[in-house]
């Protein structure tokens, strides 16, 4: 049975790397449904969070293969319930738009987002959530004119204790034996 799972990656910031990365996934007909790049709690290194719907089976298959690949130090893959994720939206309005009428200003408000920037022609909101949440204000929005609208890949942090930095010691130490 498909779930949603958070794959991270941990690597080395190299060009081309993602390439091979996102390769893996379309050479088994997986869908990425969010991606993220960032640094990591570790210095000089890189992860990359991905979001696929898969069964377990494959995914496992597919962190297998990312794993072989050279600049690669570590992937794990989680099930939802195990992480803790959030995603950010932007929207840009017309700035005459909320000053016209409070409706706007009320379904902010109610979706517990926030004015970022005020700018005489726009104005730029932000809301921080699951994407069910970001899209539910987009909906509401878009009937008052939305003119630009972004919403981030996936950031998550898992629940397990054991974190990267001490398998990426265990590993160092290992080396050095």
């Amino acid at each position: 049975m498909k779930e949603q799972f958070t794959i991270s990656i941990y690597t080395e910031n190299l060009i081309g790397l993602l390439h091979r990365i996102t390769t893996i996934f379309t050479r088994r007909h997986s869908n990425i449904e969010s991606i993220n790049a960032s640094e990591s709690e570790v210095s000089g290194i890189h992860r990359y969070t991905v979001v696929i719907t898969e069964e377990e089976r494959k995914v496992k298959n597919i962190v297998k293969q990312i794993e072989k690949q050279i600049d690669v130090f570590k992937a794990f893959y989680h099930p939802n319930k195990n992480i803790v994720y959030q995603e950010i939206a932007l929207y840009k309005m017309p700035t005459n738009i909320l000053s016209q009428t409070r409706e706007v200003e009320q379904i902010v408000r109610k979706h517990h987002a926030r004015l970022l920037a005020v700018e005489p022609e726009f104005t730029i909101i932000e809301k921080t959530g699951f994407k069910e949440e970001t899209q539910a204000l987009f909906e509401q929005l878009k009937p008052h004119g939305i003119l630009e609208f972004v919403r981030s890949g996936r950031i998550s942090i898992s629940k397990p204790m054991k974190e990267f930095q001490d398998y990426f010691l265990e590993v160092e130490k290992a080396s050095k034996l």
